[in-house]
């Protein structure tokens, strides 16, 4: 894709769109949450094609390839041919499991006040056929 042979690891992380922000990708690199290459990296530090990466996001220990090298942020389906995601599946699941049960909050209509006790144990019945 690029003729690039080397990229600030901060500003790829932004631009592969593992950040939102390069500020994001900065500060973590500055407390330690990014690895290459299993040494920790400077914001600074340029990568290559084939580096190993690991990043520690919202408590789950992403690792990724870098297998294209890019300097700015291009959509997400190019993005993800610049990576090869090599997360262990049990690091995934442990993101799915996180997730279990965690349901939007409820809805009542407004004007309709808070529910009675009645009306609240009419809900946990309901909840608990579920």
């Amino acid at each position: 894709m690029s003729n690039i042979e080397k990229v600030r690891v901060d500003k790829w992380l932004w631009s592969v769109r593992i950040f939102k922000s390069r500020t994001q990708a900065t500060d973590a690199c500055k407390s330690g949450k990014v690895q290459v290459n299993n040494s920790v990296a400077k914001p600074s530090q340029l990568i290559q094609r084939g580096d190993q990466l690991t990043v520690k996001k919202n408590g789950f220990n992403l690792q990724y390839k870098a297998v294209d090298l890019i300097r700015k942020r291009v959509g997400a389906p190019i993005a993800q041919t610049c990576y090869e995601d090599l997360t262990p599946e049990e690091e995934l699941n442990k993101y799915n499991e996180w997730f279990v049960g965690k349901g939007k909050t409820e809805f009542r209509d407004k004007g309709a006040g808070r529910p009675t006790k009645r009306d609240r144990r009419k809900i946990e019945r309901f909840k608990d056929k579920l």
